[in-house]
Order: structure tokens, then C-alpha cells, then sequence
């Protein structure tokens, strides 16, 4: 294996770490979501509450092009929240969802505590000596 090669396997490695980080902050979200609300704990249900921010997730890796630096708390966390919680947001009628302020506000602060919090807790880690 060359080096270049040997660099891109590495980078894969690294990435895939970061999808599922940000996959599971927002199956969190909707879990927690789905049992606080009593509204049916399925895992058809979860999905279905969690995939208009699984849409928004990948537009906001694609934007962010997450995959280069995928730990970066900013820009590529910031937009991949951004984007999460806005489409995720946007979509949701589509999905079944309604739209409530008070919901918008606990998207926004739950996504960005742990989309942002993994991230920040990983480039903490790697500065330690």
C-alpha cells in the first residue's frame, strides 16, 4: 500500500466514528422525544420521528463536506447542526411532525449540546498531551 493510500484508509477510519457520533445524537434525540411524549416507543416510530433530521444530517455532511474534517466543532459542526436542525425542522410536516417554537427550541439546544459536545470533547482530547 502506498502512502497516499495508506492516508485515505486512515481518513475513512476517522470518519466513520463521526457518522455514527452524529447518527446517535439524533436517534437520541427522537428516543428521548418519543418516551417523554408517551407517542408510541416503536422503533418505526423513533425512525420515522428521527428521519427529517437524518435527511437534514446528510445534507449538512454534504455541505460541510464533514468528511475531511469531521471533529472540527467549526465550521463542520456548526453547519452539520445548523442543517440538521433547520431541514430536520422544515421537513417534519412531511414526515407526519407539526411545528412548534417550543420544539424548534429544544431541537436547536439538545442537537447543539451533543453534535457540538462530541466534537469539542474530541479536538479537547487530541490537544492533551
Amino acid at each position: 500500500m502506498t502512502a497516499p493510500e495508506r492516508a485515505v484508509t486512515a481518513r475513512r477510519l476517522r470518519v466513520w466514528p463521526a457518522v455514527v457520533a452524529d447518527v446517535a445524537c439524533v436517534l437520541v434525540f427522537a428516543l428521548v422525544g418519543t418516551a417523554n411524549h408517551d407517542s408510541g416507543g416503536s422503533a418505526a416510530h423513533v425512525l420515522a420521528v428521527g428521519a427529517p433530521f437524518g435527511v437534514g444530517l446528510a445534507a449538512g455532511w454534504a455541505a460541510s463536506r464533514a468528511w475531511r474534517t469531521p471533529a472540527r466543532p467549526r465550521p463542520t459542526g456548526v453547519v452539520v447542526w445548523c442543517a440538521t436542525v433547520v431541514l430536520g425542522l422544515a421537513l417534519r410536516p412531511l414526515f407526519g411532525g407539526g411545528f412548534a417554537w417550543s420544539f424548534a427550541l429544544v431541537t436547536a439546544v439538545f442537537l447543539g449540546v451533543t453534535m457540538l459536545g462530541w466534537r469539542l470533547v474530541a479536538t479537547l482530547a487530541r490537544r492533551r498531551p
